[in-house]
């Protein structure tokens, strides 16, 4: 009987055994790799699996089945959540992808990837930077709340993972009336190569587009005034396909534009102006203004101020009153500032950066703070191009201590007053020196002179403002930054293609898709101008409007 009431009691605590299991399986609280939060909430358990959007951030403990939004209207001003529920942590699902691996290896190498569909077509899909959320938040969350639209603002690796969505294909797709989006989530690690898990969470919703009312005679190509300063060309241009481009500014379909001018043949083609911009409007095109600073340069050398963009630090600046003085400083030279390949320990792509410009601009003598830094000994070993703001500004107080009366007085003098340029405004250095790092305002048609300038390789009026050498050495491919993609005296190098017909321009390029275009073997600069800042559609929306309606237009 003993043994008998023992293997009734065996059965039964295998019985609890296994439903115990079934049931850890199915809310995520079996034996984890790493320790993770439990289930307890019954949105969560009812969701596993699911992506709730929602309006605004419902706190978990209110948050019902009811307030799920089905439907979003997308507007300006507006907010767009999504909390997702999981079975697992992150890391405990990257653990399935490579279970040899570490914790601490699976944070490093893994993320979320989020695949973005619309009415049923994939439209983008990103793998998470590393850095996109706290190792915590990896190893313990198994629930997510995420804004990827805030009227507020919120500081949120959402909020760029959505505008990167509605840069590569979003926007596009997103015309006037209903569309149906769904996101995918899953787990991805990248080791040697990239492991990508099943489906951890996905939901849709109903997004509805309101059609914006335009007024039809602004999408009309605008008519040029007659003005002093710039001869109107008479030549024809596809007006329906500027007019496709007016509409898709004004509709938003491109943001935050406000103006494009074109000039061809020295000659004023087309004058465009957008959200409440005009002719008069000064344009801060932030670092546009980077490449004023190469041209004070060579108008420095041209009048003997300067010997050469040959010449060393040293020339200029006792560097061992310095700190981290090393004899490598001694030899950096105003060329490789120029071309952004100095040695110094300063990268604006790398935010921990010890020389990032963010740093900078918090410094109270930015020139200081430039002189003070390290050399990056991996630079000494092979020159290389890394983007590095502090080094204009050193060439900026350079040409200041080194041209009579200052840098903001000697460009209006060389620069400004033989163009004709009477509007404009300098940002300042903490020091009251012209700020060569960028936000040079101007108007839109000053930019353009300043264009077509180079265009004609430094003269103006039959006055040779800058030499012909220097306009060659700056608009060279001094660097080369990526495929097909080089860099000169502080100006860009691509070729665009379109319909097997290359065209090769050097700009200006400033944060948001400010550029000035100058194209090298036609006569022809573009300027467009853009309020579009720190979003990753302000650059890419400008390629698309080179390559699908200003070229085609053109040519």
């Amino acid at each position: 009987m003993q043994i008998v009431k023992n293997k009734n009691m065996i059965r039964q605590f295998g019985l609890l055994t296994t439903i115990f299991l079934t049931t850890c399986s199915l809310f995520g609280q079996k034996a984890d790799f790493v320790k993770s939060d439990k289930i307890t909430y019954p949105v969560h358990k009812a969701n596993v699996g699911k992506i709730a959007f929602m309006r605004e951030n419902i706190p978990i403990e209110k948050f019902k089945q009811s307030d799920f939004l089905t439907t979003y209207e997308l507007k300006d001003k507006s907010n767009l959540d999504i909390r997702f529920f999981l079975k697992n942590s992150l890391t405990n699902s990257l653990h399935v992808l490579s279970p040899k691996s570490s914790a601490e290896e699976l944070v490093k190498n893994g993320n979320y990837q989020f695949s973005f569909f619309l009415d049923g077509k994939k439209v983008y899909v990103e793998n998470l930077n590393n850095n996109a959320g706290s190792k915590e938040s990896k190893n313990k969350k198994k629930m997510v709340r995420v804004p990827l639209i805030s009227a507020a603002n919120e500081d949120s690796w959402g909020k760029f993972l959505w505008n990167r969505f509605l840069a590569n294909g979003g926007q596009e797709a997103l015309t006037d009336g209903e569309h149906l989006l769904k996101i995918e989530i899953r787990p991805y690690l990248n080791t040697t190569e990239v492991l990508t898990g099943e489906i951890i969470a996905e939901g849709e919703i109903k997004i509805i587009v309101p059609q914006i009312i335009i007024d039809e005679k602004l999408v009309k190509v605008q008519n040029i005034e007659q003005l002093t300063d710039w001869q109107v060309s008479t030549e024809k241009i596809d007006n329906v396909k500027l007019e496709e481009l007016n509409r898709k500014i004004l509709t938003n379909a491109y943001k935050n534009i406000t103006s494009v001018v074109v000039i061809k043949d020295g000659k004023l083609l087309i004058e465009e102006y957008f959200n409440e911009e005009n002719r008069n409007s000064l344009h801060d095109t932030r670092s546009v203004g980077k490449s004023f600073a190469s041209t004070l340069m060579g108008i420095a050398i041209k009048g003997g101020y300067i010997k050469s963009e040959a010449q060393t630090l040293k020339d200029f600046y006792n560097l061992s009153t310095f700190q981290n003085y090393s004899p490598s400083k001694d030899s950096i030279t105003l060329q490789s500032l120029l071309t952004m390949s100095s040695a110094f320990d300063g990268s604006d792509m790398n935010q921990e950066s010890p020389g990032n410009e963010e740093k900078m601009y918090t410094a109270e003598n930015w020139v200081d703070f430039t002189l003070n830094l390290s050399i990056d000994k991996t630079k000494t070993a092979k020159k290389r191009w890394d983007y590095f703001t502090a080094g204009v500004v050193l060439l900026g107080d350079i040409i200041h201590k080194s041209v009579p009366n200052g840098l903001e007085k000697y460009a209006d003098e060389k620069l400004f007053q033989p163009l004709g340029i009477t509007d404009y405004k300098w940002q300042l250095t903490p020091q009251k020196v012209a700020n060569t790092a960028g936000s040079l305002q101007l108007r839109s048609l000053d930019y353009a002179k300043y264009g077509q300038l180079y265009q004609n390789k430094g003269s103006w009026n039959g006055k040779q403002i800058l030499s012909q050498e220097w306009v060659t050495k700056s608009l060279s491919r001094q660097m080369e930054i990526g495929e097909g993609e080089y860099y000169g005296y502080l100006f860009w190098n691509k070729t665009y293609k379109i319909k097997d017909v290359e065209y090769e321009v050097c700009y200006s390029s400033g944060n948001g898709g400010n550029r000035i275009f100058i194209f090298k073997d036609k006569p022809i600069v573009i300027v467009i101008t853009s309020e579009a800042y720190n979003t990753p559609y302000g650059e890419k929306q400008v390629d698309k409007i080179m390559e699908e309606y200003l070229i085609p237009t053109i040519f």
